[in-house]
């Protein structure tokens, strides 16, 4: 009996030893999407430590890693991958606001639903005036990204971009990834010796503006996404966000 006990104890052991062994075993897993876009997808797999390559157009994600861990990235795929997920319609509106010292300030006049964000920025660039120098909007869905440009005068250009766009599970955040807007100032350059005549002019475009990685902002709500200087100390850029789920 002992011995029988004894035997059992230690295949026990034995199929314990080799299940955490199965689990270690690396694997590669397909997965095919239905209704969730794979930029979604592929950021909250980040968390379950697995290798992720996906494809937009074809909507397929690769998973590789522990079978264990894998199969639990599978799972938490099938329950994002829901018709409630599908893509939705959103448009974004980023407004190109500019504060200076100056008094008088050349500009468009501020829209009315944009005053009372105005009269907070108040408080916290105290500048003489402010004016509008632009307003950009563009339209994607959930899981892709867009850009659109704006033409001022001087061959200036604003710009406007978003690399992904993702809606939370109950649809009062929009997420957008890799903002960025701002102004395109020309700069030209001459080519040529120090001195000599002749020389060839060349134009080209500085960038300036604001980027960041991550914005999270309410639908439907006004957000300061940042400022940043322009033509100078006395001037800033400062830009308002507006999202909304159109569908």
């Amino acid at each position: 009996m002992k011995r029988l006990l004894l035997y059992l104890l230690m295949a026990a052991g034995t199929l314990a030893a080799q299940a955490l062994k199965d689990a270690d075993v690396p694997i590669q897993k397909l997965v095919t999407l239905k209704y969730v876009e794979p930029n979604t997808v592929q950021r909250l797999l980040a968390h379950f430590g697995v290798d992720i390559q996906w494809d937009v157009r074809s909507k397929v994600i690769a998973i590789s890693g522990p079978r264990n861990r894998v199969s639990t990235a599978e799972d938490a795929i099938k329950q994002l991958d829901v018709p409630d997920a599908a893509q939705k319609d959103i448009e974004l509106t980023v407004y190109f606001v500019v504060g200076s010292d100056q008094p008088n300030l050349s500009g468009n006049p501020l829209p009315p639903d944009l005053q009372t964000t105005v009269a907070a920025l108040k408080g916290t660039f105290p500048f003489k005036s402010y004016a509008l120098m632009d307003v950009l909007s563009l339209q994607t869905r959930s899981g892709v990204g867009a850009e659109t440009t704006g033409h001022l005068a001087g061959s200036r250009f604003t710009t406007f971009r978003v690399g992904s766009a993702s809606i939370d599970g109950n649809g009062s955040m929009i997420r957008l990834d890799r903002l960025h807007a701002g102004v395109r100032i020309p700069v030209t350059s001459t080519t040529g010796r120090a001195g000599a005549t002749g020389g060839q002019a060349t134009q080209t475009y500085i960038d300036t503006g604001i980027s960041t990685d991550v914005v999270d902002v309410k639908e439907g709500q006004k957000l300061v996404v940042g400022r940043s200087s322009l033509d100078g100390p006395e001037k800033a850029l400062i830009l308002v966000l507006i999202a909304k789920i159109i569908n």
